[in-house]
């Protein structure tokens, strides 16, 4: 018998979400925090701001029935814990759910909105989801440092083997900036003050577990 999309989230995934859940709920708990815009938007205005024509989607699914919206800042320890749950998502709705990445850097992380920049830069070249993948897997190595990590960045675009002048003129570029700034603006107007966030069909989640958000897929699913 074949295992459930549940069931096949191991449990260490499941514990270092557990970590992450902590963290959601701590912040989720700080409401006055959030703007007051929220409670404003209409639900095509909603719906424009969860998911903007040149958004990054990690994955499409054919009838457009089911959308996950993740809020997410590549400096964050909070993200890099819940990356390998969201990719254990990805592989187990394959086809079945439209996954989106919107950027969200947090002022505090010195090196969060650098890290953005690159994985738009290498957006540009067609290299997203390989640079972002690449920010995660090296979270420990540039993160929670106060030394600007351009150069690494640079790096990981060669190694991808990205047109370097081109990646850094995008890196540079204001409208790359301006690009990713729409996206926290769009959050801010959603209610999110912290990541990661998670949003399915326009509901915000407040997840407890990995398992949670697949209950929740499934249940947007029937």
């Amino acid at each position: 018998m074949s295992l459930s999309p549940n069931a096949r989230i191991s449990i260490g995934i499941a514990a270092a979400f557990a970590v992450v859940v902590g963290v959601l709920l701590a912040i989720n708990a700080g409401g006055s925090d959030e703007p007051s815009a929220t409670g404003s938007s209409t639900d095509v205005d909603r719906h424009e701001r969860l998911v903007r024509p040149d958004s990054h989607k990690l994955d499409v699914a054919p009838d457009n029935k089911v959308t996950f919206v993740e809020f997410l800042d590549f400096e964050c320890e909070s993200c890099r814990a819940a990356f390998p749950a969201v990719e254990q998502l990805r592989k187990d709705y394959a086809g079945k759910v439209t996954f989106v990445v919107r950027y969200f850097p947090i002022p505090s992380h010195f090196n969060a909105e650098r890290a953005a920049r690159a994985v738009e830069a290498a957006a540009q070249q067609g290299k997203f989801e390989q640079m972002y993948q690449k920010m995660y897997e090296t979270q420990t190595e540039w993160g929670e440092q106060r030394v600007p990590a351009d150069d690494r960045f640079r790096g990981f675009a060669k190694e991808l083997g990205l047109d370097l002048a081109a990646f850094g003129t995008a890196y540079d570029d204001p409208a790359t900036l301006a690009r990713i700034k729409k996206d926290v603006a769009d959050g801010e107007a959603l209610g999110v003050n912290g990541t990661p966030t998670f949003f399915l069909n326009g509901e915000k989640l407040q997840p407890e577990s990995a398992q949670d958000l697949a209950a929740s897929i499934d249940a947007a699913l029937k």
